[in-house]
C-alpha cells in the first residue's frame, strides 16, 4: 500500500509540472481568445495525444467507459474549472491564481474524510498546515487584488477541482485511465465547444505552437493525475498540487518577465518543505 502512495505522490509531481505548461499556454492565449474558447482548444488538442498513446500501446479496449453520467458530471466540473481559472490568470499572474487556487488541496482533503471515509494521520495533516501557511506568505496583501473577480474565480475553481478529484479517485476503482481521460476530453470538446461556437474567434497562425503546448502538455498532465488518484488516497496525492506555486513563479519570470516578491519566494520555500516531509514519511512508513 505504501509503494502504491509513493507511485501516486510521482505521479501528481508529474502531472502538476505538466498541467502548469498547459496553464502558461492557456494564459498567453486567453489574451486573445474566451475562456469557453480555450477551454474547447484544450480539449481537441489533447485529444490527438491519448488517441496516439492509445495506438502505440494497442489499448484500444481500455477507451470504452461504463460510467457515462459520472464522466459527464466530472467533465462538466472540469469545465466550470476551466472557464474560471482562465478567467483568472487573464487578470492575474500565473503564481497569484495559484497562490488562491491552491487551496483546493485541503478541500480535497476535507472531501476525502467526508465522502471517502479516507483515514489522514496527523503527521499529513501537519505537513497540509505547513503547505497552507506557505500558500497565505505567497497572498498578495492588497486588497483589491484579494477580493478582485480574478481572485474569486481562481476561488471558484479551486471549489469545482476539489469535487472533480475526488470523481477521479471514485472512477478510478472501475474505469482504466485511458478511459477517463479520453471521455474527459470529449466532454470538454463537445461541450464547450458548442457554448463557445456562437461567439468563436478565428486560431491565428501564429498561435498554433501554444496551441500544440497546450494538448500535450494536458494530455500529460491528464494521464498522470489520474493515475496519481488510482495508486493513492486523494488526500496522500493532494497536497502536492502545491508544488504548482513554484513552477508557476518560475514561468512568470520566464515568459512574462515578472519577478516573484519575496513572499513568492517565501511562501514557495514552505511549501516545498512541506511536500518533502510528506515524501519523506512515505518513505519512513513504506521501509516499515
Amino acid at each position: 500500500m505504501q509503494s502504491q502512495n509513493f507511485k501516486g505522490i510521482i505521479a501528481i509531481l508529474i502531472a502538476v509540472i505538466a498541467f502548469s505548461v498547459m496553464d502558461a499556454a492557456m494564459k498567453f492565449l486567453g489574451q486573445s481568445y474566451s475562456p469557453l474558447q480555450v477551454t474547447t482548444l484544450r480539449g481537441w488538442a489533447s485529444l490527438p495525444f491519448i488517441v496516439l498513446l492509445v495506438a502505440l500501446t494497442n489499448r484500444w479496449h481500455e477507451l470504452k467507459p461504463t460510467r457515462w453520467g459520472m464522466h459527464i458530471l466530472r467533465g462538466v466540473l472540469a469545465i466550470a474549472m476551466l472557464v474560471l481559472f482562465i478567467y483568472s490568470v487573464r487578470t492575474l499572474s500565473l503564481s497569484s491564481s495559484y497562490a488562491i487556487f491552491l487551496c483546493a488541496p485541503l478541500l480535497v482533503t476535507a472531501l476525502s474524510v467526508l465522502i471517502l471515509r479516507e483515514h489522514v494521520d496527523w503527521q499529513r495533516w501537519i505537513a497540509i498546515a505547513v503547505g497552507l501557511v506557505g500558500v497565505v506568505a505567497m497572498l498578495r496583501p492588497a486588497a483589491n487584488e484579494v477580493i478582485s473577480l480574478g481572485a474569486l474565480a481562481a476561488l471558484a475553481a479551486a471549489i469545482c477541482y476539489a469535487f472533480a478529484a475526488i470523481m477521479i479517485r471514485t472512477l478510478s476503482r472501475t474505469e482504466t485511465t485511458l478511459s477517463i481521460s479520453f471521455s474527459f476530453l470529449l466532454v470538454i470538446a463537445f461541450i464547450a465547444g458548442t457554448l463557445a461556437w456562437p461567439n468563436w474567434t478565428p486560431v491565428q497562425m501564429a498561435h498554433w505552437p501554444w496551441i500544440a503546448t497546450l494538448g500535450f502538455a494536458g494530455a500529460i498532465g491528464q494521464y498522470f493525475i489520474i493515475e496519481a488518484f488510482r495508486h493513492a488516497p486523494a488526500s496522500v496525492v493532494a497536497p502536492f498540487d502545491y508544488t504548482a506555486l513554484v513552477w508557476g513563479a518560475l514561468l512568470d519570470w520566464l515568459l512574462w518577465n515578472t519577478l516573484p516578491e519575496s513572499r513568492t519566494l517565501i511562501g514557495g520555500t514552505i511549501v516545498a518543505a512541506g511536500g518533502l516531509y510528506l515524501i519523506y514519511r512515505e518513505r519512513v512508513t513504506a521501509t516499515r
